[in-house]
């Protein structure tokens, strides 16, 4: 038996996925919260930290990097990848993306896209785990929403099925394991930015503000570009393409979500692999995507056409 095979063999019933319960418990609301405050803190006070002279180029090179590996982890991997199929890697390829989401440090992989499947499922209606149209349409109920959308939901005690939206990642051995070892990738990601900051300058100061940058800040940039995706993306934006919901285009967002905030031709067409699909509309996702099949590490890509996009627009033609 190959590899690849022993990979796509399913996973033992009673092996949970991800470690976790189907409710959420007090210690992982209590992890969550802090891997949330923790971050936002952090990022409040990058200002006058930098104004402050605690900013090297060092620092610099090793957030963006950071920032790019494990963003592109959750947009290519976790979304393109894992919840919609957009394309088909090889082993390599899918877990490497499954290692680079999960150090964006948003939950397991399989987890993660249990709550986007359902998203999509029931998007702005009764059952998506995150509309910030919940409440209603007054300001009241809008502002309410806004925030549930944008991190509120992630307290919800009740966890999405991971046998009724993702059966298929909890039977391979590869996701689960890497699910499994969700704190360890948490630890990994933690952990990188100081060292390299170390290596880099060969001081202790070095290392503090490469964790500071590279770790606090980083985390807590990536975290609410993803949950803006939810609350803004739905909330505002223009919509080209037909979509069941409330779905728009945030251009402001494009580059630091890596495309993702092309939302509205995303919920017109979930599976396609490229999201900024008009002139000027930046997509580094699809680069990547792009770039990989070229080097022949995935195929099957699910590029859009010109008479798909025409026939989900709401215009009669497409730039």
């Amino acid at each position: 038996m190959s590899a690849t095979d022993h990979a796509d063999q399913p996973a033992p019933v009673a092996e949970r996925v991800t470690l976790g319960e189907d409710v959420q418990s007090l210690r992982e609301r209590i992890a969550l919260g802090s891997f949330i405050a923790v971050p936002f803190i952090a990022f409040l006070a990058a200002i006058p930290v930098a104004w402050g002279g605690w900013l090297g180029w060092h620092d610099v090179v090793i957030t963006f990097l950071m920032y790019g590996l494990t963003l592109h982890g959750i947009t290519v991997g976790y979304h393109r990848l894992f919840t919609h199929k957009s394309f088909k890697p090889n082993r390599v390829v899918k877990n490497v993306l499954a290692v680079l989401g999960s150090m964006a440090i948003e939950g397991p992989v399989i987890r993660w896209v249990a709550d986007h499947r359902k998203h999509h499922k029931f998007s702005d209606r009764d059952g998506d785990p995150h509309s910030p149209w919940r409440y209603g349409t007054s300001l009241r109920g809008l502002t309410k929403g806004f925030f549930w959308a944008h991190m509120g939901w992630l307290f919800d005690s009740e966890q999405t099925n991971i046998e009724q939206y993702a059966p298929d990642l909890a039977k391979d051995r590869d996701l689960v394991r890497i699910s499994r070892m969700f704190w360890m990738w948490v630890l990994v990601s933690i952990l990188l930015p100081p060292l390299a900051g170390f290596l880099l300058t060969w001081s202790w100061q070095g290392a503090l503000t490469s964790f500071f940058w590279g770790t606090v800040v980083r985390i807590g940039l990536l975290h609410h570009v993803t949950w803006s995706i939810n609350s803004i993306c739905h909330v505002v934006g223009e919509r080209p393409f037909r979509s069941r919901d409330k779905s728009g285009n945030v251009w402001w967002l494009a580059i630091p979500s890596g495309g993702e905030s092309w939302h509205n031709l995303h919920h017109a067409d979930p599976t396609s692999a490229r999201h900024g699909v008009k002139r000027f509309q930046f997509d580094t996702s699809a680069r990547i995507i792009w770039i990989l099949e070229k080097f022949g590490w995935v195929r099957d890509v699910r590029w859009p056409t010109r008479e798909r996009l025409q026939a989900k627009s709401v215009v009669k033609s497409v730039a």
